[in-house]
């Protein structure tokens, strides 16, 4: 495994992670993606450390908390060898405080996160959505608080529009208070909007990305493809509709570039995509899924090689799509590349 530098602190992480949206179970979105429990988590981490896979990503809205706590046992005679990451700030109920990032909700959401997770401590916290109610502030006085409290030892942001973590970032710098050192961002070939701005901003600034869904929410696992029916047992059945967007030719151009590429070099579908965004600026880690061991060794075989320049450029062509004002001039236009050019 090649461990990587997260953003602009000391923590070194793995260059694959594992994503526990699989734990638990619960609700019409988790329960589609999978339902391990504490046994098969178990196994599943094993995988993983026997790989050197050992940052585990969740969130406490994932399952409603039950992935959390599937990890927290799962983990539990062993926490010194894991790193956890943990996302809140999303709806954990119908109340007026039971959603955002004020001093309130998060020192709760931490507190309970803590119990759920059968730990002292959370590595990596990361707010799951920007607070556009809460001054940024309250949310960095109060994450510094439970960092000096040693709740929390590195903190996050994860779907954060640019200037939202600008602007983060800057109050942070100001009033002394720690940065953000990662973005957990949706980054895919069939995804490249976080190239337009955000890995911009995450490449000046040193924040590290952490990236979810790198196979394009499960369409670009190899099974979905031209002319073809989406295969019995795909969760795109039950959850294509909160996953993100693609235009279908460009997918299966996509998808024709990726099967090119893993038949010459002998991989896999999915290998060639993640080991894609592994060559990218600014990746600290792609987090991977899986709902069972084969998937989860599948993807773990994406690390230790790398792919061709040339590769690479197809890959790039195939995924390509221009980018919206103000970023496409500096595409298009020579002047503004040569004042702006971009990190990729």
């Amino acid at each position: 495994m090649e461990y990587r530098t997260l953003g602009a602190s000391g923590l070194k992480v793995p260059a694959l992670s594992f994503g526990t949206g699989t734990f638990g179970g619960k609700g019409p979105l988790f329960s589609a993606w999978g339902n391990s429990g504490v046994d098969e988590a178990r196994r599943l981490i094993d995988i993983c450390l026997d790989a050197g896979a050992n940052l585990f990503d969740t969130a406490d809205v994932y399952s409603d908390g039950a992935s959390e706590e599937v990890l927290g046992a799962a983990i539990h005679g062993r926490r010194d060898r894991v790193l956890i990451s943990t996302k809140t700030g999303l709806p954990m109920g119908d109340g007026p405080n039971d959603a955002g990032l004020s001093r309130h909700r998060l020192i709760g959401a931490v507190e309970a996160a803590l119990r759920r997770l059968g730990t002292e401590y959370i590595d990596l916290l990361q707010l799951h959505a920007f607070d556009a109610f809460t001054p940024v502030e309250e949310v960095l006085h109060t994450l510094d608080t439970l960092i000096r409290a040693g709740k929390v030892r590195y903190i996050g942001a994860s779907n954060f529009a640019g200037w939202q973590l600008m602007k983060s970032l800057a109050v942070a710098d100001h009033h002394g208070w720690p940065r953000y050192v990662a973005h957990q961002v949706y980054y895919s070939l069939a995804g490249r909007d976080y190239e337009w701005e955000l890995m911009p901003l995450d490449f000046d600034q040193k924040v590290g990305a952490l990236v979810w869904s790198p196979l394009g929410w499960g369409r670009l696992t190899g099974k979905v493809r031209r002319g073809q029916p989406i295969p019995q047992g795909s969760r795109l059945h039950d959850t294509a509709q909160w996953g993100p967007p693609v235009e279908e030719e460009r997918l299966y151009r996509i998808v024709d570039a990726l099967d090119a590429v893993a038949a010459e070099i002998g991989r896999s579908v999915p290998q060639v995509a993640i080991a894609w965004l592994l060559s990218r600026p600014t990746v600290s880690s792609v987090i991977v899924g899986a709902r069972n061991e084969a998937q989860l060794r599948d993807n773990l075989g994406a690390v230790g090689w790398k792919l061709e320049p040339e590769q690479i450029t197809r890959l790039d062509a195939a995924s390509d799509v221009m980018p919206a004002y103000p970023y496409y001039p500096y595409r298009t236009q020579e002047g503004f590349a040569r004042l702006n050019p971009m990190p990729v």
